[in-house]
């Protein structure tokens, strides 16, 4: 076996967790039962240790180098549908999570069905758990109607009636199957020693069913129609399966440690929630549609602001920026040594050392998510704004610190333009959230320091050299979180030094811009020293905001706006083909980093929705 391109990976889950199915047929990731759980599936980070489950068709080696695979989604669903086609037929593998029966642990767990649509095929399949990141031993246990893996802390059943045979620390077995014959693999947890009973032909058919049947219901509830319909309704599927159902939490990315560049350093685990990422959430969300997950969310938002205590805050402020799925702030970050790495990229990491840094940029981004909600979704309680109402006093004190920001740089603390930008936003929104709700407020200290900020901004963060808006006072690189200041209303998308960032960062890296070929750097690394080894992809997220910067500007410049929706089409045809992305593209359009991404769909349906608007509106 050899590693799959990350964007040959397809997604299926169950709001508790996920798994990535690859186009061979073989899951190599997969974390249980929670987002962030250890996996039992790791093969992703390390082909030989990691462990996976594998259904592939048995060829001659006449037909060896004849056979094709192809993915897509049953339509407008989360189960995924690999066909295997050969010269002796047409093989098809259904992988689905069940959803309707996630409270019951006799279906909580992985459903594959292999069958044969045309002419007659063999398939190996090959079960090799590796559980804890492949550092705790099992044993194998097999029965008469499967088998069951039993580790000191998690025991699983595969249930077949196809007969298994051990091999080692796993089970395989083959199959023939004709045309319309069908075999079914079930992988659930267990709370005794057996394996659980296999599905019936019915059963299956019916948690079938019954999955697509939830996500019709679900996706329904999309208002957008606009011209990338398809691809917006991907990415709200995408979002719900990295929601974690009893919080309503979202995690940023299914894995951890896929590299930014195959062999370097820059790999993170994103199987937590960022304040961050709560205005992007809450704001995608709401334009298209989605209001339950939008109040869900908002009440882990909330919750996190009632369990912090300003009076007890320590240096890094009274929020964290990182907390886990269950709310709980996410507290180490340790590596794990004896796995290589997706192609030998190390360090494989757990946790996030993020979680220790100062970040100015969180309370932005979280006044603006409350504030969007509280037009578009439901007014915030009295007690919410209490919190806020500390956590701005405390900002009014503090917003001068250097700090990591948005890119949470492990260089040290530095006075970040972005970072000076959203303590504008988080004192502008705080001031809008009290005069339309009446709030009582410390009015005018918020109006001086908002003033004071969008001055210094001005004054320190322009760079009439480079006639555009830099990375930080102390450092003259561009950097893509520029793209966001007319977004979030900081200046008007026709400001002539608006106007001279965006050209600035639409030059080639060659000529001291940003873009290549379409995408967009975050920044320059060798100008921007982040205290990291090695280079990065284009990060597609910004190149979404680039699309929504120029689709602003388009609203006199019409040549701004046809060079955002070209961009944007290029920009979509950089998705994997099932419409999913993850959170880089390499120099050869090849997907990197964390997969599939939140921010990354998150981006794309906010470009989306505005571009539409603006296309509409010539």
């Amino acid at each position: 076996m050899s590693y799959q391109p990350i964007e040959n990976y397809g997604i299926i889950g169950n709001l508790y967790t996920t798994a990535l199915v690859g186009l061979n047929g073989s899951i190599d990731w997969f974390c249980f039962p929670h987002h962030d759980s250890p996996s039992v599936f790791a093969a992703i980070l390390d082909q030989h240790k990691g462990g996976r489950f594998q259904i592939h068709p048995l060829l001659s080696e006449v037909h060896h180098n004849q056979l094709s695979c192809k993915q897509q989604y049953w339509p407008s669903t989360n189960v995924l549908i690999t066909r295997f086609l050969t010269p002796d037929g047409i093989g098809e593998l259904i992988d689905f999570m069940p959803i309707v029966s996630t409270r019951d642990p006799n279906y909580h767990g992985l459903v594959r069905q292999v069958r044969v649509e045309r002419g007659t095929m063999a398939f190996n399949v090959a079960c090799f758990p590796a559980f804890n990141y492949a550092r705790d031993a099992h044993d194998v246990v097999l029965t008469e109607s499967g088998a069951a893996f039993h580790s000191n802390h998690l025991k699983l059943g595969l249930a077949t009636d196809i007969p298994l045979q051990q091999k080692g620390s796993g089970v395989c077995a083959e199959v023939s199957l004709s045309e319309g014959q069908i075999a079914t693999f079930v992988l659930r947890q267990l709370d005794d020693g057996a394996c659980g009973l296999p599905l019936s032909a019915l059963e299956t058919t019916d948690l079938f069913e019954s999955t697509v049947n939830y996500w019709h219901r679900w996706l329904s509830q999309c208002t957008y129609r606009g011209r990338w319909r398809e691809m917006v309704e991907r990415s709200a599927l995408v979002l719900k399966l990295l929601t974690f159902e009893p919080t309503g939490a979202i995690v940023a990315a299914a894995t951890t440690s896929l590299p930014e560049q195959v062999g370097g350093e820059r790999n993170w685990d994103y199987r937590y929630t960022w304040i961050r990422d709560a205005a992007f959430t809450l704001y995608a969300l709401l334009r298209i549609g989605f209001t339950e997950e939008a109040a869900q969310f908002m009440n882990w938002i909330e919750q996190r602001c009632r369990d912090c205590s300003t009076g007890q805050c320590d240096e890094n402020g009274p929020l964290q920026i990182v907390y886990s799925i269950d709310g709980k702030p996410v507290r180490e970050e340790t590596l794990l040594s004896h796995l290589e790495g997706y192609q030998g990229s190390q360090p494989v990491r757990l946790g996030n050392a993020a979680y220790g840094q100062f970040q100015l940029d969180i309370y932005g981004e979280l006044m603006d998510s409350v504030y969007l909600y509280n037009k578009y979704g439901v007014p915030i309680s009295y007690d919410l704004w209490t919190h806020l109402r500390s956590l701005l006093n405390w900002l009014c004190n503090n917003w001068q610190r250097p700090d990591r920001s948005i890119w949470e740089v492990r260089s040290q603390a530095r006075p970040f333009v972005y970072s000076k930008l959203m303590c504008w936003v988080a004192l502008d929104r705080g001031l809008r959230l009290a005069d339309k709700r009446s709030f009582p407020s410390e009015r005018q200290q918020w109006i001086e320091v908002r003033n004071q900020i969008y001055e210094e901004i001005m004054e320190k963060g322009w760079n009439a050299t480079h006639n555009a808006f830099i990375q930080s006072y102390d450092c003259a690189a561009l950097d893509a979180s520029s793209l966001l200041m007319p977004l979030v209303f900081f200046v008007s998308p026709n400001d002539p030094r608006m106007l001279k960032t965006l050209a600035a960062i639409n030059r080639s890296p060659q000529q001291g811009g940003l873009v290549s070929g379409g995408q967009v750097y975050r920044y320059q690394v060798e100008q921007a020293a982040d205290g990291l080894q090695g280079g990065e992809g284009t990060f597609n997220i910004c190149t979404f905001w680039l699309v929504e910067a120029m689709t602003r500007a388009g609203r006199v410049d019409r040549q701004q706006l046809k060079q955002a929706r070209l961009l944007f089409e290029k920009m979509l045809s950089y998705a994997n083909h099932l419409g999913l992305y993850s959170e880089e593209i390499g120099p050869s359009g090849e997907a990197l980093g964390n997969y599939p991404q939140a921010f990354t769909h998150l981006s794309l349906i906010s470009a989306a929705w505005n571009l539409d608007r603006a296309l509409d509106q010539q």
